[in-house]
């Protein structure tokens, strides 16, 4: 891969794990034949050689064939003053395959919306802006697959 773009990253070595134990199809799914075991973590390594997490293979959104990682967002829409935590999801779209849905805990009860969409045009490309926003009382962060 090339510096700054992303890639899933894979591991070899004595310290990393050879299976899942007595589950065959697990193993298939996240092992190579030749001992390369796929973590499901999107990484960048930089100029420097430096490897940057910057996802999971799972929470990756689709939009008209780009991919767009939900930290990314996520980081964009909780520097706002008015936003507590936040989650970014990708949702079914008709025409471009998936849709942004950016779930916000507010500090702020007048928060808009609109204040969230202005934010984050300064600081993303169209098609990563939401274009669904959800203002809610928390997130059930512990109902996400961490695979």
């Amino acid at each position: 891969m090339a510096p700054e773009t992303p890639g899933e990253l894979w591991i070899r070595g004595p310290q990393v794990m050879l299976g899942y134990w007595q589950n065959p199809e697990e193993t298939a799914r996240h092992m190579t034949p030749d001992g390369w075991m796929r973590t499901g973590d999107l990484a960048t390594f930089d100029a420097d050689g430096y490897w940057h997490i910057v996802g999971r293979v799972k929470r990756m959104i689709l939009v008209s064939g780009f991919n767009v990682y939900p930290n990314e967002i996520e980081e964009v829409i909780r520097q706002h003053p008015d936003v507590l935590d936040c989650e970014v999801i990708g949702v079914p779209h008709a025409i471009t395959g998936e849709t942004i849905r950016a779930q916000i805990v507010s500090k702020n009860k007048l928060l808009k919306a609109q204040d969230i969409r202005e934010h984050c045009r300064h600081f993303l490309t169209s098609y990563k802006l939401p274009k669904q926003i959800v203002f809610v009382e928390t997130l059930l962060k512990a109902g996400i697959d961490p695979a």
